[in-house]
């Protein structure tokens, strides 16, 4: 996704995460191995089995002494894997921001999707619920980046008087995201079920209303 121009602002997450935790300074960086690991972590993540420096040695071709070199514990290199395929988070906030972020949330939906299966989603769950250390990775590498556009966009519509200014920002994020999560959690249902799109689509109004400073009056 190329960036903003200068006059457009946007509320921009940012590239695709990297880490200063990838080689170390002065050392000449091997084109490839990075991708070639992600890769394979990936594939051992999609069939369900663990993730083992063992395992990533015989796939990825890369030596033990390399993968330690490039990643400080294999939970960085899976929260990393477990990403693929998700996009950055870019909201427009020099427009109308209800549009915009509603957009943002459902605005294409199964396209979006498409480029990040739904097993991949369910086993990331289920990873991080069993591995308290992994989740908490995930969040401050991937989750917590991404969801900075989000409160960009909210907070705008505070200074701008169309949101609330009590509005908390952390929780109506939360509320944003949890409920797709509760569909596919809770409900044990397809994102892509247009009974529970509908109920996300719902729950978006229900949000935008309590947020809304004209609720306030």
């Amino acid at each position: 996704m190329s960036a903003p121009s200068p006059e457009t602002p946007r509320a921009d997450a940012g590239a695709p995460e990297t880490s200063s935790r990838r080689g170390r300074p002065g050392r000449p960086r091997e084109e490839g191995l990075d991708a070639r690991l992600v890769e394979a972590a990936l594939a051992l993540i999609d069939s369900g089995e663990p993730v083992t420096a063992a395992k990533l040695v015989q796939l990825s071709g890369v030596s033990r002494a390399a993968v330690y070199r490039r990643w400080p514990s294999l939970t960085d290199l899976v929260a990393t894997a477990l990403d693929r395929g998700r996009d950055a988070h870019v909201i427009p906030i020099d427009g109308d921001l209800r549009a915009a972020l509603h957009d943002a949330f459902l605005g294409g939906y199964e396209q979006r999707m498409a480029g990040y299966p739904e097993a991949r989603m369910r086993r990331r769950l289920a990873l991080g619920l069993a591995d308290p250390v992994l989740q908490r990775a995930y969040w401050d590498a991937h989750v917590a980046r991404r969801r900075v556009s989000t409160i960009a966009v909210l907070r705008a519509g505070v200074e701008q008087g169309l949101l609330r200014a009590d509005t908390d920002l952390e929780a109506c994020a939360d509320l944003l995201s949890g409920v797709f999560y509760y569909q596919l959690v809770v409900r044990g249902v397809s994102l892509t079920d247009a009974e529970a799109l509908a109920r996300c689509r719902a729950a978006f109004e229900v949000i935008w209303r309590g947020m809304s400073a004209e609720a306030g009056e």
